[in-house]
C-alpha cells in the first residue's frame, strides 16, 4: 500500500465517522456535505434522495424534536450510530467501494442495524459518498425507527 492509497482510506474513514457524527447530532446538512452535491441516498425498500438537500429533507421526514422523548421508556431521545468493519472492496484512483454494518443505539438499547455499501469519489483532498446503500436489516420492537417508518 502507498501513501496516496492509504491517505484516501483514512479520508474515506473520516467521512464515514464525520457522516455518523453529524447525523446523530441532528446536523442534517453536516451530514449531507460528506456527500457530493449530487449524491444518492437510497433506503433499501423505502425511499431515495439525489442531492444535498434532497438528503436533508428525506432523513428530516418526520424526525423527532430533541426535546420529545419518542421512546419506550419514556426517556429522552438520542441515538448513536455505531459502524463496524469497514471492508474496502475496491480501490482505484477514482473510486472507492466499501462495505461495513452499522447499529444504532437510543436510550433503550439496540433501535436497528444493517448494512452499508457505499461509494466515494476524490473531491480535493476529501473522499465524499457519491452513493450510499443502506440496508436495514430490522427494527426492535417498539423501536424510534420501527414507529418512525408505520406512520
Amino acid at each position: 500500500m502507498d501513501f496516496l492509497e492509504l491517505h484516501a482510506r483514512e479520508s474515506v474513514r473520516d467521512t464515514v465517522a464525520r457522516c455518523t457524527h453529524a447525523g446523530d447530532g441532528g446536523k442534517l446538512t453536516e451530514l449531507a456535505d460528506c456527500f457530493t452535491p449530487d449524491g444518492t441516498l437510497e433506503v433499501k425498500g423505502r425511499s431515495s434522495a439525489t442531492g444535498r438537500s434532497a438528503i436533508v429533507d428525506m432523513l428530516g421526514e418526520g424526525a423527532t424534536p430533541a426535546d420529545a422523548p419518542r421512546t419506550t421508556s419514556g426517556a429522552r431521545f438520542f441515538q448513536r450510530h455505531f459502524v463496524a468493519n469497514l471492508t474496502f472492496d475496491a480501490i482505484t484512483p477514482d473510486r472507492i467501494d466499501t462495505r461495513a454494518y452499522f447499529v444504532v443505539f437510543g436510550p433503550d438499547g439496540a433501535d436497528h442495524w444493517g448494512r452499508y455499501r457505499d461509494a466515494f469519489v476524490p473531491d480535493g483532498d476529501r473522499w465524499l459518498i457519491a452513493h450510499r446503500f443502506v440496508a436495514v436489516d430490522t427494527t426492535a420492537p417498539g423501536s424510534f425507527l420501527a414507529a418512525r417508518w408505520s406512520q
